[in-house]
């Protein structure tokens, strides 16, 4: 009973951070549509970075254009999956970065995957002009930060043996 209640309280926390995180984009690209939808841009550094909405209808770099049934599947298959790692995890201090890694990963996945489905594109909308960087929006940040995350955490943080838990092997007992 006792280890029940450490893996709710964890996935809790972690479908809370979730959660916090999908509304905080998706009120973020409320505010863009409201503001900028039909209107110029807003400058916040002259000749650096301002603010552009865009309708993206496919995925990172503007490739995968149109395919959003591509896009729900592909979703659908990572929430599981996370959900799948999440459920395995070990539900101790030491692997709470991994926890929240995976929660805001999924927040960013989560916040673009609620725009395809109800409005059959992504709302982007930070545009770093002085490198004419692709327009962006703060799902797409969670995905990048978490996707470093995940890079410094396995290069640096963890071991590969901690690492053990995804393996879906049945562990030997020996003898």
């Amino acid at each position: 009973m006792e280890k029940n209640n450490k893996i709710m309280q964890f996935i809790g926390l972690d479908c809370i951070l979730m959660i916090l995180l999908t509304m905080v984009d998706q009120w973020t690209k409320s505010l863009v549509v409201h503001h900028l939808k039909g209107k110029s841009d807003v400058i916040l550094i002259p000749g650096v970075f301002q603010l552009h909405y865009l309708e993206n209808r496919g995925a990172a770099f503007g490739i995968l254009q149109n395919q959003r049934a591509v896009f729900v599947v592909l979703t659908v298959i990572y929430l599981a999956a996370v959900f799948w790692f999440l459920r395995r995890c070990p539900k101790t201090g030491r692997y709470t970065l991994l926890h929240i890694i995976a929660s805001v990963l999924t927040a960013g996945a989560l916040g673009n995957f609620i725009d395809r489905l109800r409005l059959g594109y992504v709302v982007d909308f930070f545009y770093f002009s002085l490198i004419n960087f692709p327009i962006f929006n703060v799902a797409d940040i969670f995905v990048v930060v978490s996707f470093i995350g995940i890079a410094i955490s396995v290069l640096f943080v963890y071991k590969d043996e901690e690492f053990d838990f995804l393996s879906i092997k049945k562990k030997e007992h020996k003898a």
